[in-house]
């Protein structure tokens, strides 16, 4: 089950780009770049920090694949 996200819809609805996402949370714009791919998972803490600037919960930004097909 791989881990989708809504990332970049969240980052597009606050007009951030890539590199202002990076630099509130701490982190490279390649990191959000990779997240948003697909191609590197969050550690929970990184997960928690980005839900957190959007006011969301983690199951509103981050899925498993699965799950939300079910839904």
């Amino acid at each position: 089950m791989p881990l989708k996200n809504r990332l970049k819809e969240c980052r597009a609805s606050k007009g951030y780009n890539q590199q202002e996402l990076a630099s509130l949370v701490g982190v490279s714009r390649q990191t959000i770049s990779s997240i948003e791919r697909g191609d590197y998972h969050p550690s929970v803490f990184l997960a928690l920090k980005i839900c957190a600037l959007f006011d969301k919960q983690v199951e509103d930004v981050f899925y498993l694949e699965e799950e939300y097909e079910n839904k």
